[in-house]
């Protein structure tokens, strides 16, 4: 998407998405059928995701990036058989159909598509959607959807999880995870009708489908904008468009401090910024609070299987409990816990578990996996974490990505952190790798910053002088960057296959 193409007032959303809920019904859309969206962030996105609910049915949101392999399998598993596609997605479709068949395919297009995207799939039936959220004129002006009457348990969206580790998994949304999850962030972010949000998190994100969902429940607005190869461009937008909110992973960060230069623009109306999607660097964190002030940034940590948010740290307490993940947002319970389920002191690591009207009642069709993370009501998050004595969480990693050297468990995010801190670096992150005698060892991969060049051998005395022993990397691995979902996460099991020279730096 090269510019904004379409905007819609509220009304005018109404009744689009009216418009398209009656054409999903007419064509067979019942209650709680499943119709897959896989769309670029656009208007028609948001009426296609809101008119297959309308219409009594869940979405099924997707990256449409995914391979055909990868789509043919969540149609396959998911049951759906009616898709909302971008009609340059044709080729694409042509190779899932032919793996698993739908009975018809909407094709969301700025026009009539080419014959020869249509040519892709001849002998599937199909309609078009403009991209302004129209129908076809030939299809005629579809009968009003029927009243879907919805339950706060029914399934609203199905939302998978990123496909680079393994087959996607569908977390299931219900209406009432949708309901508490976005009345809890709208109450701590103060959103108003007032507010807008620049949003360019694919809405197939919990992070920017909950951008999406709070600002239609406050009666604020979005601006979508898919521009973010042109960071600067779309900082022009939030200026300009007079955005009061901005919402981004710890790479839109670091790609704006090392691409645009803050002090030639002006953000009039920017009041708050949110982090969330993994653990931002420090000094990254102290950078957006001074380069955006008086805006405030909120740090916050969730998951899909918590329909998006958990915990936040408010901005006032930002210096004071620095690296800190925060505390529960309203009407979730956080707890740490061992590996029975019995609650820990402050100060101790343990699993940190959930509870609350967000969090999912499970993962599609697969009742193994979703037993493995809900236990008598909690979540638990597959993550570790510590608890201060005021309340406040701090994140020490993923449990299964725990380093044990020596038989110590040691978090990878505490080197994390001061390797980051090194000079001349700008990104790190730390793996484990296999070792006969302490069992495991660290090993670090960094990216520069704009003209340096760190010496392995200053990182590992930077590192022997601020950690102990046993926590600093045997290797420095020197990368172009680190190795990212299409969501920002970092992939450290793609890091983990690389391991680091081997015997490098060896103790």
């Amino acid at each position: 998407m090269a510019t904004p193409t379409a905007r819609a007032s509220y009304g005018e959303l109404a009744a689009r998405v009216e418009r398209l809920a009656g054409a999903l019904a007419a064509s067979g859309v019942r209650p709680g059928d499943r119709v897959l969206v896989a769309l670029p962030n656009l208007l028609a996105t948001v009426v296609a995701g809101l008119a297959v609910q309308r219409a009594g049915g869940v979405a099924v949101e997707v990256n449409r990036e995914w391979s055909a392999e990868i789509l043919a399998g969540i149609v396959a598993r998911s049951g759906v058989r009616q898709a909302l596609v971008w009609g340059r997605d044709a080729r694409t479709w042509g190779r899932v159909l032919a793996l698993a068949p739908l009975d018809r395919l909407w094709l969301v297009h700025g026009g009539p598509p080419p014959p020869a995207l249509l040519a892709e799939l001849r002998g599937t039936p199909s309609a078009t959607l403009l991209e302004d959220g129209r129908l076809d004129p030939a299809l005629g002006e579809p009968p009003p959807a029927p009243p879907p009457g919805w339950r706060s348990d029914d399934p609203a969206l199905i939302l998978y999880t990123s496909g680079s580790t393994g087959a996607p998994r569908g977390v299931i949304q219900s209406y009432g995870n949708v309901e508490a999850n976005s009345r809890a962030i709208v109450e701590y972010l103060g959103l108003t009708a007032e507010d807008r949000a620049l949003v360019i998190l694919p809405l197939y994100y919990c992070y920017g489908r909950s951008v999406l969902q709070t600002h239609l429940l406050a009666g604020g607005s979005v601006f979508l904008d898919g521009r973010f190869v042109f960071p600067r461009v779309v900082m022009e937008a939030l200026g300009a468009e007079g955005c009061t909110g901005f919402a981004g992973v710890p790479l839109t960060f670091e790609i704006i401090r090392r691409q645009v230069d803050l002090s030639t623009l002006a953000f009039p109306r920017l009041r708050y910024l949110t982090q969330a999607g993994g653990a931002m660097a420090p000094d990254t964190i102290d950078w957006v609070r001074q380069a955006f002030r008086p805006a405030e940034l909120f740090v916050m940590y969730g998951q899909t299987e918590a329909t998006a948010r958990l915990s936040y740290l408010p901005p006032a307490r930002g210096a004071e409990k620095r690296g800190s993940i925060g505390r529960p947002i309203p009407g979730v319970t956080l707890e740490v816990v061992d590996d029975q389920g019995r609650g820990l002191p402050p100060g101790e690591t343990g699993h940190l578990v959930a509870r609350g009207g967000n969090v999912t009642r499970g993962y599609l069709d697969e009742p193994e996996a979703t037993a493995a993370i809900l236990h008598d009501g909690w979540l638990w998050t597959g993550d570790l974490a510590r608890r201060d004595e005021d309340g406040f969480f701090f994140h020490q990693g993923r449990s299964k990505e725990i380093l044990k050297i020596g038989g110590h468990r040691v978090s990878p995010v505490e080197i994390e952190q001061v390797v980051q801190r090194a000079p001349g670096v700008a990104e790190a992150a730390v793996v484990g790798r296999p070792d006969d005698l302490l069992g495991e060892v660290p090993v670090a991969f960094v990216v520069a910053q704009p003209g340096a060049t760190p010496d392995p051998a200053e990182l590992r005395r930077y590192c022997r002088e601020r950690l102990p022993a046993l926590q600093v990397p045997v290797s420095f691995t020197a990368l172009p960057a680190l190795p990212r979902n299409e969501s920002g996460k970092l992939l450290r099991a793609a890091l983990a296959a690389a391991g680091g020279p081997p015997g490098e730096g060896t103790r």
